[in-house]
């Protein structure tokens, strides 16, 4: 019934090209995969107390380290300054350059280019995988079965180096070979594996075209002058087919040869203007080249341009970088990037803080004077073991005591954090000189390099 209102989707063969955005597309795939699977590897020396590993995401110890970068838990706001540079930066690179980051460095485009090649080494280009999908025979199965077993091998590597990032790399990988490995890590690499098996070996284009929410607003970031993937209608139109020596004089110069649309990987037709399912990965435009080359003609046919150009082509009409847009998005880039630069330069190794005890909040003394409890948490950042004392610097005449321990021998871990119960006692003169039943008291903490003052409020009343 619902077959005479609903078309059903298309499955697409993308055809082989050869060009120069296919080589540089190749080129990318080969950086972006290199990186992501090896860069668990790199090392980073930051001490012998502390991980070697140049990016890692500890978990267990609430750490992430990127080289010379450690951010701990409260430092979150570094990860909030990492979206915003990656979302204006991406809001920059599209407003310039269009979608880009969609056809040469999503995750979707560099694996679904992976998948789209096995499915090719093994069952053909693209007429022999429609042939080969016709058939019910054993030589389908196998070549079906090769391609789906190279698919989950590339499924189950892509899983296990992310899981890499979240584990120490070269034991990690001794662990797996020696079948010791956790049911989380397993749990991680088989649902990485998965969703990696289906979204680049089924969902493909679907994911740029239903699922992914850029695809949507991209077009809100465009303007006349952004470099887009165009197709040419004064020059191409009227097209039509056509044979070998005939002249193009009163036509245009599109042959209707549909190469630009067999090698889309979403199946579009440029030739009927800029779409939301467009990801400019420029193959149509080499298969376009290759077909002017073939017939004598000029390349450029289908090309990287603005719709200005396009409009009117004149040189004062081309491509522009530099647009009063380009030096918002440049401004916002270098203030985000430099006040995250500055704070990650400027990063203490030393962070102090007093909680006051609220149950209860003072202690009257037999002698008349006041005590307040506090819990004084020393978080030592460096990766080495760190000895403090700790003092009162105001109003001298309070006493300082620990619960347990020595106060000129406060020793903290290297990468933890120290907890140490004190009691400061306020004499009943100074007691009875605040009225309002409320101080300031303030404290001095040090160590053979640096000294830290931090206060904390006295409640008498």
């Amino acid at each position: 019934m619902l077959d005479q209102y609903f078309e059903a989707q298309k499955r697409l063969y993308p055809q082989k090209i050869k060009g120069r955005f296919r080589r540089l597309k190749w080129i990318l795939n080969s950086i972006f995969l290199s990186t992501y699977f090896l860069l668990p590897f790199a090392r980073f020396n930051r001490g012998e107390n502390v991980t070697n590993q140049a990016l890692l995401i500890d978990l267990p110890n609430s750490r992430a380290y990127f080289f010379f970068i450690e951010i701990w838990p409260q430092e979150v706001y570094y990860l909030a300054g990492i979206l915003i540079i990656a979302a204006v930066a991406l809001f920059f690179v599209t407003s310039l350059f269009g979608r880009i980051w969609c056809g040469y460095a999503c995750f979707q485009t560099v694996w679904t280019d992976i998948f789209i090649a096995l499915e090719r080494l093994f069952q053909g280009d693209r007429n022999d995988r429609i042939l080969l999908d016709r058939k019910n025979n054993f030589q389908k199965f196998y070549k079906k079965f090769l391609t789906h077993a190279s698919w989950i091998i590339v499924s189950i590597l892509t899983g296990y180096a992310f899981t890499c990032y979240f584990n120490d790399a070269i034991p990690f990988t001794k662990n797996i070979f020696n079948g010791e490995i956790n049911s989380s890590a397993l749990g991680w690499i088989l649902g990485i594996a998965t969703s990696t098996y289906i979204m680049a070996g089924f969902a493909r284009e679907h994911v740029c075209t239903y699922m992914c929410p850029y695809s949507r607003f991209q077009s809100a970031m465009f303007d006349n002058n952004t470099l887009i993937i165009s197709y040419d209608k004064k020059r191409g139109e009227d097209r039509g087919k056509w044979r070998q020596g005939e002249s193009f004089e009163n036509r245009g110069h599109c042959i209707d040869c549909k190469q630009c649309v067999v090698v889309c990987p979403t199946g579009i037709d440029i030739r009927n203007g800029l779409q939301m399912e467009c990801i400019a990965c420029g193959l149509c435009v080499d298969a376009c080249d290759n077909m002017m080359k073939k017939v004598g003609l000029p390349k450029g046919l289908i090309r990287y341009d603005t719709l200005a150009h396009l409009i009117d082509p004149i040189p004062a009409k081309k491509f522009k970088i530099l647009k009063p847009h380009t030096f918002f998005y440049a401004t916002i880039l270098i203030l985000v990037s430099g006040l995250m630069l500055r704070s990650l330069i400027l990063k203490p190794t030393l962070e102090i803080s007093v909680i006051p005890d609220r149950n209860p909040i003072f202690v009257k003394l037999s002698d008349g004077s006041i005590r307040n409890g506090y819990l004084l948490k020393i978080e030592n950042k460096t990766h080495e073991k760190k000895v403090f004392s700790l003092k009162i610097f105001s109003p001298e005449s309070a006493i300082l005591k620990l619960q347990n321990g020595d106060l000129q021998h406060l020793e903290i871990a290297p990468d933890s954090v120290g907890n140490f119960k004190i009691f400061t006692i306020l004499p009943l003169e100074l007691v009875e000189k605040n009225e309002e039943g409320r101080s300031l008291v303030e404290f001095v903490i040090a160590d053979d390099l640096e000294s830290k003052k931090v206060s904390a409020v006295f409640i008498s009343k």
